[in-house]
């Protein structure tokens, strides 16, 4: 294994571990919850808007690695962006993980940890439940299914 793909490895699985930003957030302005039946995972995730900015997100849940850790990264990136900033990264998130694994993909910073889920098109669903989920909070839907 290459230092780089131990590197990765190590970040998913201390965010796995300790995930940032793992509780509620009561009262929350937007709340989803999100269900991956493929592996099991589910997870509510908790946004509190204020003007047009992710002043708070948090998340409570069970599930693999990699959508443990993908959600600690997510709410890490997108706390005190705007509404707008975190649709964009949604975007750049899911072109990320589902690009040919032959071809490069952009620098995401901590969030290029999960690039390598693309080479296991099971596992893209773990990695982006928790990015679809906090679209449908964003968009007022209750729930989302990666099925």
């Amino acid at each position: 294994m290459s230092g780089l793909n131990e590197l990765y490895q190590e970040v998913i699985l201390d965010h796995n571990k300790r995930p940032r930003n793992f509780r509620t957030i009561e009262p929350a302005s937007h709340h989803a919850e999100g269900h991956n039946p493929l592996c099991g995972d589910r997870l509510a995730l908790y946004v509190q808007v204020t003007g047009d900015t992710i002043a708070d997100v948090a998340f409570q849940g069970s599930g693999c690695a990699i959508s443990k850790a993908s959600a600690s990264l997510m709410t890490d990136a997108v706390k005190g962006q705007t509404v707008a900033v975190a649709n964009d990264l949604f975007q750049r998130f899911h072109a990320m993980v589902t690009t040919p694994p032959d071809q490069a993909v952009e620098n995401m910073g901590k969030l290029s940890v999960l690039a390598g889920v693309r080479e296991f098109p099971v596992r893209v669903k773990c990695a982006s439940l928790c990015w679809h989920t906090l679209k449908a909070a964003l968009d007022r839907k209750e729930a989302v299914s990666t099925e």
